[in-house]
């Protein structure tokens, strides 16, 4: 199933809610690209568990990227908050420390179906097989991990 929509391009990734600004920048997004939106689209998790599993997802996919080996020409950092100022070698240590943080929050027995559902987009049956669990128990394990990941987050 494709459920296709058009998303304003931030520097953090696809911006979640909200029209595409005058003069910038668009792309399209599958909402049900992911194991976890294929979740949200049918009700299984509320918008606080879905941001909380795109948030570590991001912080995943940012700490591998690998940093730049060339020169770089970016301007003088100046003293701000967030990773605005960060330079891409800092930003990708900042989303690992995010990252282990956040599967840190979630416990031990929880961080595997984490990780195999949000991080490398398996399907909660093939996850549930692979750790020898149970039929649809997954869900419910995926949900605790998740709602860890939002109080780590602090998203409300």
């Amino acid at each position: 199933m494709r459920e296709l929509v058009e998303r304003e391009l931030t520097p953090e990734g696809p911006r979640r809610c909200g029209g595409v600004g005058k003069g910038g920048r668009s792309v399209t997004v599958n909402l049900a690209g992911s194991p976890i939106a294929w979740l949200h689209a049918r009700g299984h998790l509320d918008d606080r568990l879905f941001d909380a599993g795109e948030r570590l997802r991001a912080d995943y996919e940012r700490a591998q990227m690998a940093p730049s080996v060339t020169m770089r020409w970016d301007p003088v950092r100046v003293r701000t908050t967030g990773d605005a100022g960060l330079t891409p070698g800092e930003r990708q240590i900042a989303a690992k420390a995010r990252f282990d943080g956040a599967l840190a929050a979630a416990g031990r027995g929880l961080e595997d179906v984490l990780w195999r559902v949000v991080c490398a987009g398996e399907s909660l049956p093939d996850a549930e097989r692979s750790l020898a669990w149970p039929a649809r128990s997954g869900k419910l394990v995926l949900r605790l991990a998740l709602d860890r990941v939002a109080e780590f987050y602090r998203i409300s």
